[in-house]
This record gives C-alpha cells, sequence and structure tokens, in this order.
C-alpha cells in the first residue's frame, strides 16, 4: 500500500509539472470565454444591416433568367441582394460553382480589383476611402480566417478609425467577410485562442490539432483524477477530529491539498467535458432518424416558379420598408420569398454561444423578417399548421411511428438558446425509433431546426452540462451563473497555479541534486 500511495504521488507530481501550466491557462481563459465567445465573426444581423437595399425598380430578369446566364438549370435556391450597388442573383453552386449575375443587364460578376475592394471596406465602415489602406492578398488563411477557408482569396485591409479595425473583403463576392478590431482581437488571445489551441501553425493541420487537444484533455483528466484519490488516500483521521491534524501537509502543500480537494472535482469534469467536446468515441456520432431534406419543401427550388418582379405591388406590399435581402425558397412546395427587411444596428461581433453542441440548432429568430407566398405576394402571417408538419414528418418516414408531437412555447433542455436566438415556437415531434429521435421543427418556416437523439443527449449533459454548468435551474440567471462559474474556476485556478509552483521548485531541486559540484582538492592533499 505504501508503495502504490508512493506511485500515485510521484505520478500526479511529475505529470502535474507541464500539465499544470495548461490547467492554469485553461481556467484562466475559461473565465475570458464567459464574456468572450468564440472567434470574431461577422454576425448575419451585422452583414444584413450594411447591405444597400435593394432596387425593385432595376431589376430586369427573373431568377431563371438569371441562373441561365450563369449556366444553372434554374433548380437551386437563390438570393437577391444589393451587389455594388445593383440589384443581383446569388446562386450558391452551379455547374462552375457560386456565381453572381446582375438582375439588371445579366452580366456575370468577376472578381473585383483591389480598388474596388477598399471602397466596398469605406462603405461597410462608413470611412473615407482614404482611412482605408491595403495590406495584402490573403491566400492562405491566417489567425482570423481559419474558419474562412472556402472564401479565400480575399484582400485585407486596415483602417484608421482608432480601433485598430481590420477588414477582408471577398474579390469573388464583392462583399465584406470579415472584420475585426484591436480589441476583439485581443480579447481572442486571451481567450478562444489559448482556450481552443486556436494557434494558426496548429490548427490548419487539422490531425495534429485534434490529435494535441484529444491527449492533453486526457492526460488532464489522469491527473485530476490522480490528485482526487490522493485527496482521499492522504487524509487522515484525528479522533477527536480536527482538520489540521488530518493534513499531512504545510505551508503552501496544504493550501494545494485544501484547494484540491474542494474544486478538484469540477477540474476534472471540466477537463472530461472539454475533451467530449472532440467527440473522440464512435457513439458520439451514431445517426439518429434520418428524415429527408425535402421532407418540408417537396423538392428543390425550381426558379421558373418565380414570376418576374412587379416593383410596384412590391412597394405596397413593403408599406415603406426596406428589403436588404430575398431569397428564395420552396415551402410545402410552394414558392416563397423570404424577405429580411431593415432592422436594429447590431454589433459586428456579438458574443455567440453554446459554443459546441452535439447536434446543430438551426434557423434564426428573426423578427424582421417576411415569408412571401411567389406567385401571390401574399404575406403568410400565420404559422404552417401543427398537423400540416407532422403529416408530412410521417409520410417521409413512414415505417416509424410517431410516439407524440407538441408545440412548445418556449425552450426545453435541448432546444434552447441563452440569447434566444433559436426560433420559436417550434413543434417537438418524438419518434420510436431504435435511437429515440426528437425532431424540433419552425412553423414559421417550415423547416427542421434540430434533430436530437438519445446519445446526443446524452452528450448534451456531458459536455454542455458539465462544461459550462449548464443546467436549467441556473444557467439563465445571470448574475448569478457568473459568479458560481468565476468562483468554480478561481479555486481550480489556485489548486493548479500553487500545483506548478510547487512542481517546478521540486524540479529545480532533483535536477540540482542530479548536478553535484565536483571539490577539486588542493595539489599535495590527499583524502583519509
Amino acid at each position: 500500500m505504501r508503495l502504490l500511495r508512493r506511485l500515485l504521488i510521484v505520478l500526479h507530481r511529475y505529470l502535474g509539472i507541464p500539465l499544470s501550466f495548461l490547467f492554469v491557462l485553461w481556467f484562466v481563459s475559461g473565465i475570458a470565454m464567459i464574456y468572450v465567445g468564440g472567434m470574431p465573426a461577422l454576425s448575419p444581423q451585422a452583414r444584413l444591416e450594411h447591405l444597400a437595399p435593394i432596387d425593385f425598380r432595376a431589376i430586369r430578369l427573373t431568377a431563371a433568367e438569371a441562373a441561365g446566364r450563369a449556366g444553372g438549370d434554374g433548380r437551386g435556391r437563390a438570393t437577391l441582394l444589393t451587389v455594388l450597388d445593383r440589384p443581383a442573383y446569388r446562386f450558391s453552386a452551379g455547374p462552375f460553382g457560386a456565381s453572381t449575375v446582375f438582375a439588371d443587364t445579366g452580366e456575370t460578376l468577376d472578381a473585383v480589383d483591389q480598388e474596388t475592394t477598399r471602397t466596398i471596406a469605406a462603405r461597410f465602415l462608413d470611412v473615407p476611402p482614404a482611412a482605408v489602406a491595403f495590406e495584402r492578398a490573403v491566400e492562405d488563411v491566417d489567425q482570423w480566417t481559419l474558419v474562412l477557408r472556402r472564401e479565400l482569396p480575399l484582400y485585407k485591409f486596415d483602417v484608421d478609425d482608432g480601433r485598430g479595425t481590420e477588414v477582408y473583403v471577398s474579390p469573388s463576392k464583392a462583399e465584406v467577410t470579415l472584420v475585426t478590431t484591436a480589441r476583439s482581437r485581443g480579447l481572442a488571445w486571451i481567450a478562444t485562442i489559448p482556450h481552443w489551441f486556436y494557434i494558426t501553425s496548429l490548427r490548419v493541420n487539422q490531425p495534429l490539432w485534434y490529435w494535441t487537444v484529444v491527449w492533453t484533455s486526457a492526460a488532464g483528466c489522469v491527473l485530476a483524477a490522480l490528485g482526487i484519490v490522493l485527496g482521499v488516500v492522504q487524509f487522515r483521521k484525528s479522533r477527536p477530529f480536527n482538520l489540521s491534524a488530518s493534513i499531512p501537509y504545510r505551508g503552501w502543500m496544504r493550501w494545494h491539498y485544501l484547494f484540491g480537494a474542494v474544486f478538484g472535482v469540477f477540474a476534472l469534469t471540466w477537463v472530461f467535458s472539454g475533451l467530449l467536446s472532440m467527440e473522440p468515441f464512435d457513439w458520439t456520432n451514431a445517426e439518429g432518424l434520418d428524415v429527408p431534406r425535402d421532407t418540408f419543401t417537396g423538392g428543390p427550388v425550381e426558379l421558373d416558379h418565380f414570376p418576374a418582379v412587379d416593383a410596384a405591388a412590391w412597394a405596397a406590399l413593403l408599406g415603406g420598408r426596406v428589403v436588404k435581402e430575398l431569397e428564395l425558397e420552396r415551402i410545402q412546395d410552394r414558392p416563397y420569398y423570404v424577405a429580411r427587411v431593415a432592422a436594429a444596428p447590431a454589433a459586428l461581433d456579438p458574443k455567440r454561444e453554446r459554443l459546441h453542441q452535439p447536434y446543430d440548432i438551426g434557423g434564426r429568430g428573426e423578427s424582421e423578417m417576411l415569408l412571401v407566398a411567389a406567385d401571390t405576394l401574399a404575406v403568410q402571417r400565420e404559422p404552417f399548421s401543427t398537423e400540416s408538419l407532422v403529416a408530412r414528418l410521417h409520410a417521409a418516414v413512414p415505417d416509424t411511428a410517431i410516439v407524440d408531437h407538441e408545440l412548445l412555447a418556449d425552450y426545453d433542455s435541448y432546444y434552447y438558446s441563452r440569447e434566444r436566438q433559436a426560433p420559436l415556437p417550434v413543434l417537438r415531434v418524438r419518434f420510436d425509433d431504435p435511437e429515440r429521435t426528437w425532431v424540433y421543427v419552425d412553423p414559421r418556416m417550415s423547416q427542421i431546426v434540430a434533430v436530437v437523439h438519445r446519445w446526443s443527449r446524452l452528450e448534451r449533459w456531458l459536455y454542455n452540462g458539465l462544461h459550462s454548468l449548464d443546467f436549467g435551474f441556473w444557467y439563465d440567471k445571470r448574475p448569478l451563473w457568473d459568479v458560481g462559474m468565476i468562483a468554480l474556476c478561481l479555486g481550480a485556478l489556485a489548486s493548479s497555479g500553487i500545483g506548478l509552483w510547487l512542481g517546478l521548485k521540486r524540479l529545480r531541486r532533483d535536477l540540482a541534486g542530479l548536478v553535484r559540484p565536483i571539490r577539486v582538492r588542493p595539489r599535495g592533499q590527499t583524502g583519509v
């Protein structure tokens, strides 16, 4: 038993020297992550705000005609927006990839030059062009475009606005794709980058980055578990009970023991749930019920079902409101426009929530959006009926029984949004398949916004529950949640910081013992 205890102490000590540094890094950056969120990104709301209004009077081509100019077959999603002060159709895919066709002349947008992109950046930020200076063409990802790899190449500009603003503009789309400031970049270096190991040289090598995070997290689990075990086996019972006499340590080691005994469990659950965010186990990748993608559309968008734009009819429909973007969609076998109108100013880089989750929650709870039938230009003011949504799901998977369905007016434990960004109400349909799949449908848009099976529900608790203490009884109660999380992080940080300092002292002493000075005897003197 004594030998085993000694072995545990040695393993914890020398494993803790390098890993305690990572624990300190994780806890400090974790506190910052509460308020920073993920990497800098251009929010959909900010992008929409900076789009120019669509001039319906200048539109001469239908969507089908524009698709023909791009070499398409008239099937597929399209968006009408303003590009370079002209109305244009943007097609997400085609025989030549994504393309943009101007709706006034039918010309296809070619990559714009550097001077044009500089003008685009200046307009986006509402600054004089002289305040925007070209820095370089981004051919390979840099620190801020790690998730924009498909958008490359980009032109990067520095903006003389006193905020250290940098703007990335896509020459192929003629639009801004990212805006960062000295503040957002600095906060990312304090929070997201160290917490996620998002260093460019590491992150561009996906396998290396993945296994670095997995193995360091796994080693962290071992270190935290060893500390908890030692906290138990090193405790000495005293009669009468005396806490001071029961702890066999003094000085800083005593504080390391106390902080570890209280906060070690949280350190373990945090590093374990961080490991789960990488989804290293096959069961986390299990598939739920396979619901066909066209369940609520009826098939791909057929652009010839969208008539020529009637500017006067649109003006009457909008009643003075300004449309920034018009998406062409197929919903329940009918053509619809999703009209996004001018909204209140939005932050360029708002904090994002639920930075990792075991399943996607799509959709946007947009208040400034109109759903318009393309054939009649009638606004769809009521959500699609529950009966129609359930009937389509049943027809899509006829061999799987529906256990029940419920229209939720508020979020449940698996479909939720702290900032209330996910659309409500939502229809929850539960199936009797082997994976006990739940499908969430947005009745306003008649589209699936989440599919959750039993394994992803388990991972939701193991990751979001343990990592963010994401439990309904207090997760939405701020600042109470903030106080609790910061207090726990500080306690775990104290244990790790003291452990790191003690470990470095011990390592220095051990190394000094290995290099003993050789005493040189004076000539003519012999030892006895």
